[in-house]
């Protein structure tokens, strides 16, 4: 029978357990007393591959404490990607031996898939670990400048309408939130901690989500132009907020001046940006939408204009300001049937944008890549930094925390599982914390915490719908769902990764899927916000902001059941024990030892219920709620005091 977690060996790629210097790094892991005959007399060697050779370093005893004995080694660095992992064996004929790799512990023997990973090439921005991102679609977040010309694609709506959420209206229907309405609302951006502004694409287009881009030249004057982009980037720096903005490499619109080019005159260099089976008319699109033609990054020439040196447009952008970019559909760039040059892609933009950081002095911009399913293959190396985490954190909180909605008025199925054919499910917590696991021990440690996790997005339902909330598409001011989608808060505030909060979110907005979650916010309608929700924002936020064991810490797990995750979130400063309980059952007990507490002080509430001490165990509350405690250390200072939530 295997330990429990809290009794098994541990190793993450956080500063408490890695170590990387020029040409080598230190490794330390923790192995519990309980573990074999004890974690001072187990064996302990660190595996690599060289040159696809395993080769083997052993690891020395650095110290004991109350929790366990930790082995240190030091191992060479070599190629791009050195992978490694541990072998702890329990000493004796009869005493077996475990692998720990990125997804746990495994008394058998185990492939290369999982191991843990050193990157050689630089990794991301060090400012991203520290960030929490607010996410807004344009049109619908607010007006700055009332009276503008209505494009001739809209149909124009008031503010309070219904959201058209299917059908071919959707895309046209135009509230008229604008850039300058963004930067009269940073105040709210503030309040809420946020410090880094995304914004779904600015460059004109024939829609309101602008994916369907008609030029790179310019911010549309719908959304007030250039000088409003520009007014709103520095009005964004004034307050602290980095903005990142979002490009779409994978296709323009059918609009674009490139393909407009490109379908007057096949010889003309934009006809090889695009994949033409028959010239004019027959051409490959996203997802075979004749309005989205795809880009042809065979092109030495588009990648110039788009994306590869100077005169690019990702290098425009950052000399204007912005801090990164958001790549749309990334998983699909670059790709076409047997064609796969999106490494290729994704290692040119993060040139480019290193480029412009080193000749102007400012701070590496970060490069977040769209994609909704296993990013692994896409995140090793020298391209994207970080995904958008719907695969390694959005599915299974979801799956999780799911309430029961339906997928819209009248229709009696639930919400579709964000592309699966099924409905949400609802899984136990043990699944879905081997579901957590098991994509990030395959993405990475220093990619999964340059990732962005999101409870929803514009393409998505909305959360609080997701727990229960309602499908009015509206204000769930009645708190339906909010238990859950406050757990949900919980688990994307303390879980690597950086949060990112869709605007409306922490007011309880609804919606059934992405066109219907893009609700204009409702500003002049407070009484109308959920203040129960918005105030635990508010708290989160600030824990998220005051702990860096949130920010910057490794992640261990403590104990995993149907209706509870338990872990720990530990950086050299500080150590915080995270408990979320979904469902009532009996109290989960911590061995005092196994949390280093023996003689050291009892753990400090900051969120939740405060635990109980006994039998030299932490007894944790049973009690629906997320549940934040700070552990100290002898001699550790004094922990704030618990924040209500």
């Amino acid at each position: 029978m295997r330990a429990p977690l809290w009794a098994q060996p541990h190793h993450d790629g956080s500063a408490h357990y890695l170590e990387q210097r020029d040409g080598s790094a230190v490794l330390r892991v923790l192995v519990p007393h309980t573990h074999g005959r004890s974690g001072a007399e187990a064996r302990v060697a660190v595996r690599r591959l060289r040159d696809a050779e395993p080769a083997w370093t052993q690891a020395e005893v650095e110290r004991t404490d109350v929790g366990g004995t930790w082995w240190r080694a030091q191992i060479p660095t070599e190629g791009d990607v050195t992978r490694y992992r541990f072998l702890i064996g329990t000493g004796g004929a009869a005493g077996g031996y475990t692998w720990l790799n990125a997804a746990g512990v495994h008394d058998h023997d185990v492939t290369d898939a999982h191991d843990f990973r050193l990157i050689a090439h630089p990794g991301p921005p060090d400012w991203v670990a520290d960030q929490l991102v607010y996410q807004v679609f344009p049109d619908r977040f607010a007006r700055g400048v009332a009276g503008r010309d209505v494009p001739s694609w809209a149909e124009p709506a008031g503010w309070d309408d219904p959201v058209i959420w299917e059908g071919p209206h959707s895309p046209v229907q135009w509230y008229g939130g604008d850039l300058d309405g963004v930067a009269a609302h940073l105040d709210h951006l503030e309040r809420l901690g946020a410090t880094v502004l995304y914004l779904t694409p600015v460059f004109e287009a024939r829609s309101v989500h602008r994916y369907d881009a008609v030029t790179f030249d310019r911010v549309d004057p719908a959304l007030g132009g250039d000088a409003a982009w520009r007014r709103l980037i520095d009005a964004a720096h004034d307050r602290g907020i980095r903005v990142v903005g979002d490009l779409t490499l994978n296709h323009t619109g059918v609009g674009h001046e490139w393909f407009r080019r490109a379908q007057a005159d096949a010889a003309s260099p934009e006809a090889a940006f695009y994949y033409f089976d028959e010239h004019p008319h027959e051409y490959q699109a996203w997802w075979g939408i004749k309005s989205l033609p795809k880009l042809d990054h065979r092109s030495a020439e588009l990648a110039r204009r788009l994306y590869d040196g100077d005169a690019s447009v990702v290098a425009r952008g950052l000399r204007d300001g912005l801090d990164g970019w958001r790549i749309d559909v990334a998983n699909m760039t670059g790709r076409l049937g047997t064609i796969d040059l999106t490494h290729q892609v994704a290692t040119a933009v993060r040139r480019t944008m290193a480029d412009v950081a080193a000749e102007s002095g400012a701070d590496p911009g970060w490069l977040l890549a769209e994609h909704g399913h296993d990013a692994t293959d896409d995140l090793v190396g020298d391209g994207w930094h970080g995904t958008m985490d719907y695969n390694g954190f959005t599915r299974p909180v979801w799956a999780w925390l799911n309430g029961g909605s339906e997928a819209g008025p009248g229709v009696r199925h639930g919400l579709p599982f964000l592309g699966a054919p099924v409905d949400v499910p609802v899984l136990g917590g043990d699944d879905v914390a081997a579901t957590i696991r098991q994509v990030h021990a395959a993405m990475g440690w220093r990619a999964w915490t340059a990732s962005t996790a999101h409870l929803d997005t514009h393409d998505t339902p909305r959360f609080r719908t997701v727990t229960g909330g309602g499908t009015h598409g509206w204000v769930d001011r009645d708190g339906l769902g909010r238990e859950r989608h406050l757990l949900g808060l919980a688990l994307q505030m303390t879980l690597p990764g950086v949060p990112a909060v869709f605007a409306g979110d922490e007011l309880g907005l609804t919606g059934v899927n992405g066109e219907h979650s893009r609700t204009p916010f409702p500003w002049d309608r407070r009484a109308a916000w959920d203040a129960e929700t918005l105030e635990a924002y508010l708290s989160w936020t600030a824990l998220r902001r005051d702990h860096v064991a949130l920010r910057r810490g490794g992640l261990r797990w403590l104990d995993v059941r149907p209706g509870s995750l338990t872990y720990l979130r530990e950086h050299p400063e500080e150590r915080l024990l995270v408990h979320v309980v979904r469902d009532p059952d009996e109290a989960v007990a911590i061995p005092l030892a196994a949390l280093g507490l023996a003689g050291a002080g009892e753990p400090r509430t900051l969120a939740g219920t405060p635990p109980r001490t006994e039998a030299g165990r932490v007894l944790l509350p049973p009690i629906p709620a997320a549940h934040l405690y700070t552990l100290p250390r002898a001699g550790a200072a004094q922990a704030p005091a618990a924040r209500a939530v």
